[in-house]
């Protein structure tokens, strides 16, 4: 039986990590495909439960690629979530650590290596210069802080892949092997005692934990909108059973439990209103910042506040099923939905480090055996260093080029590029009522040229409400709407539902019906009061011989030219008036189609309603493009004539019949009010019932994308132009050459700077429409 299944894992340092993980993952028997994220930290595995368990995956991964990593299946949502938030303070708490631990060994090293260059012999100590002292202050920071990236190594090559760990432990290694040998055998041709080396391999390890640091704070950031989901979650419910009230833990709560919430609570579980009135915040979970009143019969989400009354709720959705548990999945999940343009970044950072050692390897090759003798020039120094190269060979030279080409090239910043951006900005999106199911969604809503709009539900509220009453000369308003809405009252018709509402808020009191009937075709007839009742169209009319006046027929032909569905209402044999019924437009069904419009975007309307309707209420909202009289099976249809034209389509519905649709278009976009197989088939779910979150969705969409492009062209380009500046191609015209140390500083800031970048996101706001 096949599963999906989510898999925490501790320890990875870069993408390549990721990568190597669902490598191996894959080559398990049972797999049947595999998704790492690197900024989650997670694996989600689709597996046959008959041949290998989710256990036995994170089992696999410990033992045979010596990360810690632990099945969330078996365990409650909370409690996962917890243990993942511990482990992350601790990963914070260890870097941060080892950072402090770093600068105050580096520190030391550097001065009294710099202690003859740059006159600080004043009050930095000789012995600090001795080259044994610096070579017992460098060890402990290369076998403490700088274990990590000598094991990360060992690992990654044990099992046969190579990461991010191998670039800084070949390069840091160097410097430490050539400060011993040079301390050990001054002779040996490598510079002698007074070239030290350890100053290298020091600074490199703080500069590279201080990142590590930095970046674990960071990606922390960047998951804040998953953390402050699960936050929201309750701890406890106070719920009714055997008749008496009793508080519990939110794990016992069973679907069907009455709960109690009294005001400033939080509502533990979705569930439906049974007693009460209040007013409760959905801001967390909808954006909406106004409170919704809920009275009996009313839906409620869990996690959001009970704001005014006493209300008691009934179970209806519990655990992983509730809407924000859904949530954080759903976000989860997004981050594994790659965009073409992160296709290029994988393949670069696949072969990324294979690529730099053998720049590596040739950039020593052409110094050692023509660049230095063509090119060095003597008193010549790096940067940040006080290695004065005149006294160095060839051999040392070309070494260190090769190092620092190692230490700067930094392929974590093109790995990061995307996830990080996906991340935030679909977190974003959730924090603001939108759902977007990944990175390819975010992509392709960026690009959209044509928005096809359903219209029962999605531009109308999907429920036909009273919008005219025209009475006739000799009859009063308020008797019209009362002995329709009591005629009606027996009436199970959408039509008749909708007068009787009307009447009822306006507090009428509907009487006693008698010898009700239903004329299929034309309306109904009743005795209300004493009367003779009919109600229904012209043909009930003719067949009654009841003449409609002229006056009133020409504003019939009015109101169904609006697209409006007109009822005629007769008391013994006299017409009393009109009644005019429509699905009315959402209240801002206009403000949303007019700025896709002003955007650029060609708005579309579909419908099944006939021509004359359907152009009616397209021109009230200003859409002149409509699509009418489509039957639900032929929505896809004209969804691919549109994209045959070249364009790029989102759809937008509601409900089941638009499933299809929406899987057609490149962008299905999905009202959270709607059914469940529309949200299935969406890669967009609104959650409010708002069409200027469609707007949003894709301004959201086009910035995030941009984001995504600016990070990838800087980690491009620092690595374009970080890579031939370490293999000295500025000395031979201007003496310049990067230290290692300085390289070292690089590569932290780069894989920092992408993540800064697309925290910026976390300021986004939708513009007012």
């Amino acid at each position: 039986m096949t599963s999906r299944t989510q898999i925490s894992i501790e320890g990875m340092t870069c993408v390549s990590c990721a990568r190597n993980i669902e490598g191996f993952i894959r080559t398990l028997p049972g797999v049947r495909s595999v998704e790492v994220s690197f900024p989650l930290e997670k694996a989600f595995v689709e597996l046959d439960g008959s041949v290998i368990g989710a256990a036995e995956v994170a089992q696999k991964i410990t033992a045979n690629l010596g990360y810690k990593a632990f099945a969330e299946s078996g365990m409650e949502e909370e409690t996962a979530g917890e243990k993942e938030a511990k482990n992350h303070r601790e990963e914070v708490r260890r870097q941060r650590n080892y950072a402090v631990i770093s600068w105050l060994i580096a520190i030391p090293v550097m001065l009294g290596t710099f202690r003859e260059y740059l006159g600080l012999s004043a009050f930095v100590p000789g012995i600090l210069s001795n080259s044994y002292v610096l070579w017992l202050l460098t060890t402990p920071l290369m076998f403490g802080p700088g274990r990590q990236f000598f094991v990360g190594t060992y690992r990654g090559l044990k099992h046969g892949f190579t990461d991010m760990n191998l670039l800084v432990a070949t390069g840091t290694g160097a410097a430490y092997i050539l400060g011993i040998i040079n301390t050990l055998f001054p002779n040996a041709g490598f510079g002698g005692p007074k070239v030290a080396f350890f100053e290298t391999a020091a600074l490199l390890i703080a500069f590279l934990v201080l990142g590590r640091y930095l970046e674990a704070l960071t990606r922390g950031r960047a998951s804040e909108a998953i953390k402050k989901l699960m936050g929201l979650k309750v701890k406890t419910a106070r719920v009714v059973r055997n008749g008496a009230e009793a508080v519990i833990d939110i794990d016992a709560i069973v679907v069907g439990d009455l709960i109690i919430v009294k005001p400033g609570e939080k509502i533990p579980v979705d569930g439906i209103v049974r007693e009460g009135y209040s007013a409760v915040d959905e801001s967390m979970i909808t954006g909406e910042s106004i409170p919704v009143e809920k009275r009996a019969g009313d839906p409620v989400i869990g996690a959001t506040i009970n704001k005014s009354g006493l209300i008691t709720c009934e179970a209806v959705k519990i655990g992983k099923d509730t809407m924000l548990s859904q949530i954080v999945k759903f976000i989860e999940e997004a981050q594994l939905a790659k965009p073409k343009i992160q296709k290029l970044a994988d393949k670069v950072s696949a072969n990324f480090i294979l690529i730099v050692h053998v720049i590596a390897l040739l950039v020593f090759l052409f110094w050692f055996f023509a660049g230095y003798d063509l090119f060095f020039a003597a008193g010549s120094k790096f940067l940040l260093s006080s290695t004065v190269l005149s006294s160095v060979p060839a051999s040392v030279f070309a070494v260190l080029l090769s190092i620092t080409v190692l230490i700067i090239s930094c392929p974590c910043a093109v790995g990061l590029a995307t996830p990080s951006a996906i991340m935030a900005g679909t977190a974003k999106g959730a924090e603001k009522g939108i759902l977007i199911r990944g990175g390819d969604a975010l992509e392709r809503a960026s690009k959209i040229q044509v928005v096809v709009l359903d219209k029962t539900g999605t531009l109308t509220k999907g429920q036909p409400s009273l919008t005219d009453l025209v009475k006739s000369a000799d009859a009063e308003e308020t008797e019209v709407l009362r002995l329709a809405a009591s005629a009606e009252k027996g009436s199970e018709h959408p039509l008749g539902e909708a007068i009787v509402k009307a009447a009822e808020e306006k507090g009428m009191v509907m009487e006693k019906i008698s010898d009700f009937e239903a004329i299929p075709g034309h309306g109904i007839k009743a005795r209300v009061g004493g009367k003779q009742i009919y109600l229904g169209n012209r043909s009930l009319m003719a067949d009654k011989n009841i003449p409609v006046p002229a006056a009133l027929a020409a504003q019939m032909e009015t109101l169904e030219g609006e697209g409006k569905t007109v009822m005629i209402l007769a008391a013994d044999g006299r017409i009393q008036g009109l009644i005019g019924v429509a699905d009315t437009l959402k209240e801002n069904s206009k403000k949303a189609v007019q700025k896709l419009q002003a955007l650029g975007m060609k708005a579309v309307m579909l419908t099944g309603d006939n021509q004359r309707t359907a152009k009616a209420i397209a021109a009230k909202i200003g859409i002149k493009d409509v699509l009418a009289e489509v039957l639900p099976e032929r929505k896809a249809e004209e969804i691919k004539k549109i994209q045959k034209e070249g364009y790029k389509v989102a759809m937008v519905g509601d409900g089941i019949n638009d499933a299809p649709a929406l899987t057609q278009a490149e962008v299905g976009i999905a009202i959270g009010s709607g059914s469940d197989i529309a949200k299935e088939a969406g890669q967009i779910i609104l959650v409010k019932d708002d069409l200027r979150d469609i707007i949003s969705a894709f301004d959201l969409s086009k910035k995030t994308m941009s984001k995504i492009k600016e990070n990838l062209f800087w980690a491009f380009v620092y690595n374009a132009l970080g890579v031939p500046i370490a293999a000295g191609i500025l000395y031979p015209p201007l003496r310049l050459l990067v230290s290692p140390e300085l390289a070292g500083l690089f590569m932290a800031v780069s894989s920092v700077s992408v993540t800064l970048n697309t925290l910026r996101l976390k300021r986004y706001q939708p513009k007012p429409i």
